[in-house]
């Protein structure tokens, strides 16, 4: 049995698009821009500005002294003048439950929240952030849960507690509802204002004014909703882009000969029948819970990735969404008070951590983002200085800080900077034995595609294993061409102990 179940990709837009009414007649009536945001206080010129990244942060795996707790507090050390914090995806995991928000997510950030102080009384649904949070849909914040697991969990508390003696899956009765839960706790959710007060709302919340037409104005301290599960946004003249990846990261069929694949599909579910049979009490060990719990996720996510190349059958693509960055993109680049662009979105196109970096959604997502900037390039033909599309890319899904650099690709993703913030609390992995040089092409004819020029993660084994748990302070210099300097944020453990990490920042 899979530890989590997971939506189709039609499933998925139609639910999130019901939830913020895409598409109603009032929207295109007061001219609103239905993807646009603007945060209150942008200085709209283009000053120096700092901001924090963070991703894969939302587990409750760790009872006590939790890592995701101690990455909030480098953030909270590190980041006071910090402007916003972008967030990568699964904010909360296993599976994006209700359930899950207090423990995991608003007890660890909530200096951020206004009233966290006393954090246990806030609802889910209606928090409002002194400082602009910004995520974007990760796939554990869309994961659902199997029935019977979810009876095995939540039905009394004897079972529960014996499940986590065990096996700890930080899972409730129920999952996400195809992402219902990150929609209450971040979306403006129109698709719950009655009809008879919809133009209201619209009126009071649709404030802002940007590139001349009317978008969600966010205000912190008082009204901190996104527009959708997509969205950009500006600040001192810098244009970012959020994406939801999860809706065109369906990976390429098999095709007729997939005996390769049902092979290690097989391997894959004997390796986990293994580990689950083995696992007996581990008592306060968490690390040892940790790296378990880390393994058999692991390898439910690798056998779900198979079984969607098994389908067979064109994959589902958001064209939709991808056509809406190709346009707002171009015209970020055509307008002369915008500085420079960044993206961020959950699944990265390039990784070298072990289980992400030839997965089937990795290869999808660097097709289909490949294709999207071939048509930008194609649109504005030569750039200033040969610049690329974009001055950073921010991911996260692989479970590691990782910094690497695209190569000469041939394509509109050619010498991108690309950032892997998804070590911010939850299991860590390790990098590929394969080395730092990402190749694609037939054999004989590789050529490299990206190289990785710092991994953070899980190094070392016994005694000398170490854990980095990582965020991002990304500051931005003042004036134009963009310049930004990267500062890797780390709590480091080893031999059981916390201890401090020092590393160089990155200088773009």
């Amino acid at each position: 049995m899979n530890l989590a179940s997971e939506a189709g990709i039609t499933t998925k837009i139609q639910r999130m698009a019901e939830r913020v009414r895409w598409g109603h007649p009032a929207l295109a009536r007061q001219g609103i821009d239905p993807c646009r945001l603007a945060i209150e206080g942008d200085p709209g010129t283009p000053e120096a500005f700092s901001f924090l990244v963070l991703g894969d942060s939302g587990t409750g795996l760790h009872r006590r002294d939790t890592p995701q707790r101690r990455v909030a507090q480098q953030l909270l050390a590190h980041g006071a003048d910090a402007r916003f914090l972008l967030h990568t995806g699964d904010v909360v995991y296993q599976v994006g439950s209700s359930e899950q928000y207090p423990d995991n997510f608003i007890r660890p950030y909530r200096e951020w929240i206004v009233g966290g102080e006393d954090w246990r009384r806030l609802r889910y649904d209606r928090l409002v952030f002194k400082v602009p949070f910004l995520p974007v849909l990760g796939n554990h914040d869309y994961y659902d849960l199997p029935l019977p697991l979810g009876l095995l969990a939540g039905l009394t508390a004897p079972p529960r507690r014996l499940l986590r003696t065990w096996l700890d899956l930080d899972v409730g009765w129920h999952g996400s509802f195809v992402g219902q839960a990150w929609a209450r706790a971040f979306l403006d959710g129109l698709g719950a204002v009655p009809e008879a007060e919809l133009e209201e709302h619209i009126a009071r919340t649709r404030t802002a004014t940007v590139d001349g037409a009317r978008c969600l104005l966010y205000r912190p301290g008082a009204f901190t909703r996104l527009p959708h599960r997509h969205y950009c946004f500006r600040w001192a003249g810098v244009d970012v882009f959020a994406l939801d990846s999860n809706t065109f990261n369906q990976p390429l069929p098999a095709g007729a000969d997939d005996g390769q694949l049902r092979r290690r599909r097989q391997r894959l579910e004997a390796e986990r029948a293994t580990l689950l049979l083995s696992l007996g009490p581990l008592g306060g060990d968490e690390d040892t819970r940790d790296d378990r719990a880390a393994k058999a996720e692991q390898l439910d996510e690798q056998v779900r990735d198979i079984d969607k190349q098994l389908e067979g059958g064109p994959p589902a693509v958001d064209d939709a969404q991808l056509d809406w960055f190709a346009d707002a993109l171009i015209a970020s680049w055509r307008n002369p008070h915008v500085r420079g662009r960044l993206l961020v979105l959950h699944h990265p196109p390039v990784v070298t951590e072990t289980s992400k970096w030839d997965q089937g959604q990795t290869l999808a997502v660097r097709a289909r983002l490949r294709g999207v900037l071939d048509r930008v390039a194609a649109a504005l033909g030569d750039r200033p200085a040969g610049r690329p599309l974009l001055d950073l890319a921010l991911s996260g899904h692989a479970h590691c800080m990782e910094f690497l650099q695209t190569a000469d690709t041939g394509h509109g993703d050619a010498h991108i900077p690309w950032l892997i913030c998804g070590g911010s609390g939850y299991s860590l992995r390790r990098q590929r034995p394969e080395g730092p040089e990402l190749l694609e092409g037939p054999p004989g004819a590789e050529r490299v595609v990206a190289r990785s020029r710092l991994f953070l993660g899980r190094s070392g084994r016994g005694s000398a294993l170490r854990r980095a748990y990582s965020a991002l302070r990304v500051e931005v210099a003042a004036g134009t061409p963009l310049k930004l300097t990267l500062v890797p944020l780390v709590a480091e453990k080893a031999q059981g102990e916390w201890r401090p990490y020092r590393g160089a920042s990155i200088t773009l």
